[in-house]
């Protein structure tokens, strides 16, 4: 089998416990909170775009969460890194127009249907070949053009609602801008902090009744489509490999770490075959949180906080309803304008690699389809994006591949 050796001997309880301490738990935290600010509001204004019931989006996070806190725990515990695993944020805007014209079944179904290839690939060994099948500046493109409608809504939040989206831009910008108090307060988090004392001040916090329990995941029954296997399969994977598991390796790297590669993809196949029975978008190696805990420290002690992360994200997913109920009492100002505040620096990274130097062309097309969006044979834009920019890099950007 080509999937890498965990680290012998694994660490005891009480082992773990010494190596652990209060920078780490700190870099958690802030870890955690990122990741269960914008990239969950990214999930509510998905799922809610596309008629998903907050039954639904319940489930979701706690597939997200929940199971994908049991792998990170694990693999952390074995592999002595930090390795946290979310899930797929270019996976879950791919999502998004899949449910104008698919049902929620066909969807879990290449949820599957992904979970299955990206297993094969992590125990084949041939998970490195695939993920220079496509250049990325073309994947990069495809990205760009699906995350952009959060960018505009961004701007549409602050023409609907100014007193809410507005001063939660301003103070993004303003702790952007200063790199001492981006280092002590999260800029995401200053929004979401300033966004929810304006919504309590401006008495905008409608509730239902209750503000939900513990976790009750649904089980759903997948169903599988040539559409759907088509139109989200390919794409999906290409996210987790190319762009999100890429990035974390990246980052992994340039902490001193030597990430298991293999042995991840295969776990995220694993384990988007359990989190898709409960609706929950493909499982990947999360960049930003990984970069995060492993930004300062001692190298062998990073994987404490990923622990620490895999903990608060067991707490997060069985507490699923209460913080989906929460946030769908907000106003949708609230959730585009944190959704398009997380989605800025994604842009800007993906503009600049698809656009800088080599496959610029194919990167252009691919865009252009993207964003207009037309589905062709009942398959969504991003599929047709990709395909047909690989045609034309392929037949005009010769030098670009040799």
């Amino acid at each position: 089998m080509p999937l890498e050796a965990p680290c012998r001997p694994l660490r005891s309880l009480g082992g773990a416990l010494g190596d652990f301490g209060v920078l780490y738990a700190v870099n958690a935290l802030v870890a955690f909170i990122f990741a269960a600010s914008g990239p969950v509001a990214i999930i509510l204004a998905v799922g809610t775009r596309g008629g998903l019931t907050e039954s639904d989006l319940a489930s979701w996070l706690f597939g997200a969460f929940f199971l994908n806190g049991l792998l990170t725990i694990a693999f952390c515990w074995l592999y002595r890194q930090p390795l946290v695993f979310f899930w797929t944020i270019p996976g879950a805007v791919l999502v998004g127009p899949a449910l104008g014209h698919l049902t929620f079944a066909e969807v879990i179904g290449a949820f599957l249907a992904t979970g299955a290839l990206m297993l094969a690939l992590g125990l084949s060994g041939w998970v490195r070949r695939a993920m220079d099948a496509v250049p990325m500046p073309i994947v990069m493109a495809m990205v760009a053009g699906v995350f952009l409608r959060f960018g505009l809504d961004l701007v549409f939040a602050m023409r609907d609602d100014f007193w809410i989206a507005a001063p939660m831009a301003a103070v993004f910008l303003a702790l952007s801008a200063s790199r001492a108090l981006s280092a002590r307060v999260p800029p995401l988090i200053g929004a979401l902090v300033v966004g929810g004392i304006l919504i309590a001040a401006l008495g905008r916090f409608e509730t239902a009744a209750g503000l939900g329990g513990l976790a009750q995941p649904n089980l759903y029954a997948p169903a599988f489509s040539w559409q759907a296997m088509v139109e989200l399969v390919v794409p999906l994977a290409i996210t987790v490999l190319v762009v999100q598991n890429a990035q974390g390796i990246a980052v992994l790297n340039a902490a001193g770490h030597a990430p298991p590669v293999s042995a991840i993809t295969a776990a995220c196949g694993a384990a988007s075959l359990v989190t898709g029975f409960v609706g929950a978008v493909s499982t990947c190696l999360t960049g930003p949180v990984n970069a995060i805990i492993s930004s300062s420290g001692e190298r062998q002690r990073h994987y404490t906080a990923g622990i620490f992360v895999g903990l608060l994200a067991l707490a997060f997913g069985l507490a699923s309803p209460f913080f989906t109920r929460l946030l769908l009492s907000t106003p949708p100002a609230f959730i585009a304008a944190l959704a398009g505040l997380a989605m800025l620096r994604v842009l800007q990274t993906a503009f600049t690699v698809s656009f800088r130097e080599r496959f610029t062309l194919g990167a252009t097309v691919t865009f252009i389809v993207t964003v207009a969006d037309v589905p062709v044979f009942n398959i969504g834009a991003p599929f047709w994006g990709l395909a047909f920019g690989m045609a034309a890099s392929w037949l005009l950007e010769r030098r670009d591949h040799r």
